[in-house]
C-alpha cells in the first residue's frame, strides 16, 4: 500500500514516513500543495494524509482538487485545528477521517488501517462484461458470442468456461479448479472428461486456423492467450 504524507513540518513527516514504513506501507512525503498535486497526477496512491495548514494552501482546497482527479482515493486530515466546524468541513470535502494533533502513533496506524480496509471492501473488483479482440467478441451480461461475422450458439456452460478463463488470461487454470468452478445446466458437477470434451467443442467454435485463444498445458490445465483491443 502506497501512502502519500503531505505535511510542512519536516520533523514530523519524517516521523511519520519512518512508522508507516516500519508498518509494511510505502510512503512519499510532500510539503506543499504544489508538488502533492504534481504527485497524485503522476503516480499511485492508496490514502493520502493530509495537513489542513500548508505553505502554499490549505489542506481543504487540497481534498476537492484531489477528489476531482481520483474520487476514490481516502483522504485523513491531519490538523491541529480540533474546532467541530472545521472537522465537518474535512468530511465535507470527502475525507474520511479526521485526526488531531498531538496524537498518539499507534491510534494513527489503526486509523490508517481501518480506513484501507473500508476502501478495499468499498471498491470490490467487477468482472469485465464483455470481451474482445476484434475477430472474437464475448458478452456475458447478454450471454452472446461472435467470430468475425458469425453468431455462435454457446451454451450456458461454455459462458461459464470461457469467463473463467478470460478473467484469469496468461495464468494456467488447473484441471481440478475448473472442475470445482463448473457444472452443468442442472447443477450436477462435471467430470474429467466432460471437462475435456467441453474444452474441445469450445475451441472448434472460437478457434480457426489464424486465432488460437486456449493452450493445453499437458499434466496441469489450460491457459487463455487471448489479448483484448
Amino acid at each position: 500500500m502506497r501512502i502519500l504524507v503531505v505535511e510542512d513540518d519536516l520533523t514530523l513527516s519524517a516521523g511519520l514516513c519512518f512508522e508507516l514504513d516500519n508498518s509494511g506501507y510505502i510512503t512519499v512525503a510532500a510539503y506543499n500543495c504544489r508538488k502533492a498535486e504534481r504527485l497524485i497526477r503522476e503516480d499511485r496512491f492508496d490514502l493520502v494524509l493530509l495537513d489542513v495548514n500548508l505553505p502554499d494552501g490549505n489542506g481543504f482546497d487540497l481534498c476537492r482538487a484531489i477528489k476531482q482527479v481520483r474520487p476514490e482515493l481516502p483522504v485523513i486530515f491531519l490538523t491541529a485545528n480540533d474546532l467541530e466546524q472545521d472537522m465537518l468541513e474535512g468530511f465535507d470535502m470527502g475525507a474520511e477521517d479526521y485526526v488531531t494533533k498531538p496524537f498518539h502513533m499507534q491510534v494513527l496506524l489503526r486509523r490508517v488501517d481501518v480506513v484501507l480496509r473500508r476502501a478495499n471492501q468499498a471498491v470490490p473488483d467487477t468482472p469485465a462484461q464483455r470481451w474482445s479482440d476484434g475477430f472474437l467478441l464475448l458478452d456475458f451480461s447478454a450471454l452472446t458470442a461472435q467470430r468475425g461475422e458469425e453468431k455462435l450458439p454457446i451454451t450456458p456452460n461454455e459462458y461459464k468456461l470461457l469467463r473463467t478463463l478470460t478473467e484469469n488470461a496468461g495464468r494456467i487454470l488447473t484441471r481440478q479448479l475448473l472442475l470445482e468452478k463448473l457444472w452443468d445446466s442442472g447443477g450436477n458437477f462435471i467430470d474429467d472428461h466432460t471437462l475435456t470434451v467441453t474444452m474441445n467443442r469450445l475451441r472448434s467454435k472460437i478457434e480457426d486456423d489464424a486465432h488460437s485463444y486456449i493452450q493445453t498445458v499437458r499434466g496441469m490445465g489450460y491457459i487463455w492467450k487471448g489479448v483484448p483491443v
